[in-house]
């Protein structure tokens, strides 16, 4: 017996899983620490956003302002006035992206098959035709009124596709210049709140539908969460259509990106003005941006919860309050987008680049009214 070598007991394996329990306790304790502040400050911003739509509705008999331009409102107005240390930025924008983006998501509960199959295939064909040309128009007026190749590019797909995103997806592939890129997006930020501010004005100007009003918002306005805002004081078709045209939009951004790419060699002969800073290195990046970056999750979670309840498997006692929760939940990054929008921007962008992106999208309205027209939507 003696002889017999004896192995020391090992642990079994699933003994050191609690090792790690805590790792991950404590990193997830460390990101609600830090987005707890931007958070909360959020979320009072939405809380005067629904007591003054409240309100507004006991005053008037009526509400004339929803929450969410309400929160864009009282976002804006306390970003004017008071700049948030860096202590809420991290909170500020977990509300504006993460947020927003499970908004959209949630929204696609309240779309059924019948209301995409009403978009047909005519209108789905137009948005991608006005997208082209909308980025054409952005190009060509931004050259005309002298910005460089790059800068012009990223106004006409901002312009043209999805606001900042498109900005964001763009740059690196043309070697955009930091500063370019800070300077449109932040100006994106500044016009996309007046857009949504003034787009609802126009159904009783222009005579329009609910149908016809969700194509105009769905074309003109930057990011999906702000179709909401711009469309939901009109209807729930509007609010349903404008949703479903952006979404084409967006899904444009994959082809685009792809055909910029191509382009590359040529970007890297250009001889736009001294590159300090450029995002992507010192010359065009050669290659194509991740899927997720040119679909991102929100959208393909979107149509799959689309295609779950046209198919009846989205239980109905869950729509309300799933549609409650993506309201709440965009009230709150519409109140993130206020708290991150800078109107003294506007007047540091400069006269080229504010004439740039105003025409341009006045092009793509036009183009949208134009389209409805053609079309012959009801």
């Amino acid at each position: 017996m003696s002889g017999l070598l004896t192995t020391p007991i090992q642990p079994a394996p699933s003994a050191q899983c609690p090792v790690d329990r805590p790792r991950l306790s404590q990193r997830a304790f460390g990101h609600i620490k830090r987005i707890l502040p931007g958070l909360l400050l959020c979320g009072g911003v939405s809380g005067a956003a629904i007591l003054l739509e409240r309100l507004e509705a006991a005053a008037l008999g009526g509400r004339w302002l929803e929450a969410l331009v309400l929160a864009i409102l009282v976002g804006t107005a306390v970003r004017t006035a008071w700049s948030p240390g860096s202590r809420w930025f991290a909170g500020i924008t977990f509300s504006a992206k993460t947020l927003l983006e499970v908004a959209v998501f949630l929204l696609g509960a309240s779309i059924s098959a019948q209301t995409i199959m009403a978009a047909g295939p005519a209108l789905i064909g137009g948005i991608a035709a006005a997208v082209v040309l909308a980025i054409s128009a952005g190009y060509g007026i931004g050259r005309l009124l002298g910005l460089p190749h790059r800068m012009a590019t990223l106004v006409a797909c901002g312009n043209a596709i999805c606001g900042n995103s498109a900005i964001a997806a763009v740059a690196p592939i043309i070697g955009a210049d930091s500063e370019d890129v800070s300077a449109s997006i932040a100006f994106t930020a500044v016009l996309g709140v007046l857009v949504v501010l003034g787009l609802p004005l126009l159904p009783a100007l222009l005579h329009l539908s609910g149908q016809q009003y969700g194509v105009l918002a769905g074309l003109t306005v930057y990011a999906v969460p702000q179709v909401l805002a711009a469309t939901a004081p009109v209807g729930a078709v509007a609010v349903h259509i404008g949703t479903l045209v952006k979404l084409v939009r967006v899904l444009m951004l994959g082809p685009v990106v792809l055909f910029l790419s191509l382009l590359t060699r040529r970007l890297r002969d250009e001889t736009d003005e001294a590159l300090p800073h450029v995002t992507a290195g010192d010359r065009p990046a050669s290659g194509l941006p991740p899927l997720h970056k040119l679909v991102p999750w929100f959208i393909v979670g979107f149509l799959l919860l689309a295609a779950l309840r046209s198919a009846d498997l989205v239980p109905h006692a869950s729509l309300g309050p799933i549609a409650v929760a993506a309201n709440l939940l965009t009230v709150i990054s519409m109140a993130a987008l206020g708290l991150g929008t800078d109107l003294r921007v506007v007047a540091r962008a400069g006269g080229r680049v504010t004439a740039a992106v105003t025409l341009s999208l006045l092009v793509l309205g036009a183009m949208s009214v134009a389209l409805i027209r053609l079309l012959g939507i009801a």
